[in-house]
Parts: C-alpha cells; sequence; structure tokens
C-alpha cells in the first residue's frame, strides 16, 4: 500500500476515534483512521449498547411480573437466550456498518490493521489484508480505548470478563459477580432480571465508590430486595472446576458454586504494543496516556482521548474530549467542557442517575451545603405489588443556592436527569428548580418540589 501524508491519523475506530475524524475532516483536514476491531469501539461492540440492549430485555421479566396487579392475566414467559443474542447481533452489525458510512461520507480513509508509532509523526499499520502503510502524519490522536482486567487469582483464567457477558454459549442459572462498580453491578441486575442466581463479592462496604454515598446504599438495598446476594467485605481467593461447574473460594472459607463467574475488577489503557513509550510518550504506571485539559501530551504532535487516558470512560466525555483536541488542532480553539458535570446513568435495576458532586465531595470543597432527599414508592407500584422505591437528591450550596449535585435512584434515572444536565450546565439554583413548575403526576417532578432541606451545615 503506498504511504500516506495526513493532516491527522487516529488510532482506534471507536466513539473519540471516530468523532474526531469526522469532525477534522469537515474542517478540511485529511484524515484517516486505524482500526484493527470492529468499528465503534466498546460502547457499540461490547459495552454501552448492548448492555442497555439486555437491561430492556430483563426488565420484562419484572413488566410480566407486575402486570396482574394492573388487569393483565398471569403469565409465564421464558427468555430465549439464543434469540436475544442474535438479534443483538445484528443490532450490532447495523451499526458496525454506520459508523464505517460516517468515517467513508466525509472522506476518511479506515485502514484495517493495528497501528503502532514509529516517530512523532510517523505510524506504521501493519495491516489485515498484509503489508503495511507508512503513515506520516501532523498529528496522531491515541483513541484505542480499554480493556476488562482479571484479578490475579488461581483458577482466574476460568473466570470470564464484561465484553464476553453478551455472547455466552448458555445462559448461567448461578452467576457470581466479583466487583461493585457499575459494570458488576449492571451485570448483576441484568442477569437477576433474565432469570440467574447472582451473588456479588465486593470486597468493601458498599456499592459504586465515587458515586454520592446514598446512591451506594439505596441501590444496594433495592438490588437486595430484588434478590441479587450482595456478599460485602468479601472476595474471591481462587476459582475451581466440579463436575457441576465451577466453584469460588472466598476469603471467608466459603464456598460458592457458580456455572459463571464474572471478573468485573477493573479497566486498563490498550496502550501496548502502540510504542508510544519507545517514542518519548509520558505515561502513567498503569499505561495510560497523560494529557492535559485539551488532549495534550507531551509530544506536541500526539494527542489522547477517551478510555486511553485517565478521564472517566464513559462515552459522552470521549466525545467531548475528541471534539476539544480536533477544535484545537483545526478550529479557533474555545471548545472546552466542564468534568464536574459529566451526566452519568448505571443501568442496574432500578437505574442510577447523576450529574454533579456528591455531598462528601461538596464538603470536601468546603461547601456550607443544604441536602434535599426523598425516598417514596412510586405511583407504578402502587398497583403492581413490587416494593421498589426511589431515591432523589440535591446537593446545594448554602451560600450561592447553586445546584452542585443531582443524584438519583429509579426507573428511567438516565432520562430524567438528562433533561436536568441542562439546567446544571446553566448554573441552575435551588430557587429557579423551586419556581419550575412539574408535571404530574412523574417521578421527574419530585426534583422540583423538594422544599426542606434534611441537613444542612
Amino acid at each position: 500500500m503506498a504511504d500516506l501524508d495526513l493532516d491527522l491519523m487516529v488510532l482506534g475506530a471507536g466513539s473519540g476515534g471516530v468523532r474526531a475524524a469526522r469532525m477534522a475532516a469537515q474542517l478540511g483536514a485529511r484524515v484517516a483512521v486505524a482500526e484493527v476491531a470492529a468499528t465503534g469501539g466498546t460502547c457499540v461492540n461490547v459495552g454501552c449498547i448492548p448492555k442497555k440492549l439486555y437491561s430492556i430485555a430483563a426488565h420484562y421479566a419484572e413488566d410480566f411480573a407486575e402486570a396482574p396487579g394492573f388487569g393483565w392475566p398471569e403469565s409465564a414467559p421464558k427468555l430465549d437466550w439464543g434469540l436475544l443474542k442474535s438479534r443483538r447481533a445484528a443490532e450490532i452489525s447495523r451499526l458496525n456498518r454506520v459508523y464505517e458510512g460516517l468515517l467513508d461520507g466525509v472522506g476518511v480513509k479506515l485502514l484495517r490493521g493495528r497501528a503502532r508509532m514509529a516517530g512523532p509523526n510517523e505510524v506504521i499499520v501493519d495491516l489485515a489484508e498484509g503489508g503495511q502503510a507508512r503513515v506520516k502524519a501532523r498529528h496522531v490522536l491515541v483513541a484505542t480505548g480499554g480493556h476488562p482486567i482479571h484479578l490475579a487469582i488461581p483458577g482466574c483464567e476460568r473466570a470470564v470478563v464484561s465484553d464476553q457477558m453478551f455472547d455466552l454459549p448458555e445462559f448461567p442459572r448461578r452467576l457470581v459477580v466479583v466487583g461493585a462498580g457499575y459494570i458488576a453491578c449492571e451485570m448483576a441486575s441484568i442477569f437477576h432480571g433474565l432469570g440467574a442466581e447472582v451473588t456479588q463479592l465486593i470486597r468493601g462496604d458498599g456499592l459504586l465508590r465515587g458515586f454520592d454515598a446514598d446512591i451506594g446504599r439505596f441501590l444496594a438495598g433495592e438490588m437486595q430486595k430484588k434478590g441479587v446476594e450482595l456478599c460485602f467485605g468479601r472476595k474471591p481467593v481462587a476459582i475451581g472446576h466440579s463436575d457441576d461447574g465451577l466453584f469460588v473460594h472466598v476469603d471467608d472459607g466459603s464456598r460458592i458454586g457458580a456455572d459463571t463467574v464474572l471478573m468485573a475488577t477493573g479497566r486498563g489503557p490498550n496502550t501496548h504494543g502502540l510504542g508510544l513509550a519507545e517514542i518519548g510518550v509520558k505515561l502513567r504506571p498503569n499505561g495510560s496516556v497523560i494529557v492535559d485539559a485539551a488532549g495534550a501530551s507531551n509530544l506536541p504532535s500526539v494527542h489522547a482521548v477517551g478510555d486511553v487516558t485517565d478521564a472517566p470512560q464513559l462515552t459522552p466525555v470521549a466525545l467531548a474530549q475528541a471534539m476539544v483536541v480536533v477544535d484545537r488542532l483545526f478550529g479557533d480553539g474555545r471548545r472546552s467542557f466542564d468534568p464536574t458535570l459529566i451526566p452519568t446513568a448505571v443501568f442496574t435495576h432500578p437505574n442510577v442517575g447523576t450529574i454533579g458532586i456528591s455531598e462528601a465531595a461538596a464538603r470536601e470543597r468546603q461547601h456550607r451545603v443544604k441536602i434535599f432527599r426523598s425516598e417514596f414508592r412510586p405511583l407504578k407500584h402502587t398497583l403492581s405489588g413490587s416494593d421498589e422505591r426511589s431515591l432523589m437528591k440535591l446537593v446545594v450550596d448554602g451560600d450561592s443556592d447553586k445546584v452542585l449535585g443531582l443524584h438519583m435512584v429509579g426507573a428511567e434515572a438516565g432520562e430524567i436527569v438528562q433533561g436536568f444536565a441542562v439546567a446544571m450546565g446553566m448554573g441552575a439554583t435551588k430557587a429557579q428548580f423551586d419556581s419550575t413548575l412539574g408535571i404530574h403526576p412523574t417521578m421527574a417532578e419530585e426534583f422540583v418540589t423538594m422544599r426542606t432541606p434534611v441537613a444542612e451545615a
């Protein structure tokens, strides 16, 4: 293949890489993207999209169970795991083609193969079709994403990681999930909803570290009510195999049987083999690329976005970072985004939605805070027979009245919080929340009807 001379060479065709390539091309830059796997990255292939599709599937079991309370006859549906997998695979394939079309539509060349840096302005791509492409580029953007990390214990090779959960050959009757982060909690909720017996091993004493403490506490209670067995203060020490399947040895001496063991114990950056350290790019001990707020590394020609950096591992963050980098390189350099205002959804059952900072973070920053909190039974469950409850919480600066954090556990939390993210981004105050009319009866109206603080200090 002939050598290429480009303005921007992008390593990785995930959310951040594709967004950067498209924007740069639309601004007149000559751009190519190298990708060794399916286009769309983690989000499309083994992350956000399949996860939410399976979460929706899992909710149908609850809907069927709750339907008699609304006058519908009882039924006993059975999950067709094979059909769900094939339907998901078809949708992912469609999205892969969409991503390829987005690149092609703006003239971005897609190089299928594994890339590595040969110099600050030089990339070599070992093409899947054979041979190499040698690329000279004014700028190189590293957007290679991340990968799940196994907990290093005897027998860990018998466990699976989150990437594999969507296409397990057989649906697991018994699932053990190791971890307390959002991926662990989501998979525990989803597979319990789909019909598995789920045990979640949690080394610490709470869920969702880094979120507001009330969120983790409340979610734990709701997950336990639904039947997920949460084992706090316990961690696996080995994974064995018997005629009855797998078993997990726990540090308290107990043994838990399983058909599948999921290691949801963190993710690491995909920088191995890229040649970054060899050309002088500074990396953290875990391999992530060190960048500033505008995505620039210590080398003027090398930039990075998304999960390969130490940024929050969320698709919208990678997209926002990509736009900042491209605007800095090929635009007017005015674009930025506020990392303290990242709307986040966790597709547990029930969902979690949050934006802004936690109560603990507000106090650490020496704000005088007011806390508004409401726990209630949603209207739906007055007839459904479910004992599911919802939590809504506001963290407010007691001096300026500005809303610093908004947190929710409940149905469609992500959909609700997205709307409030606009107000938060505009610096909304509690008084402005109070002056907003609520839509009745909805869950979202609770955020504009909480009047009395439960804590103030």
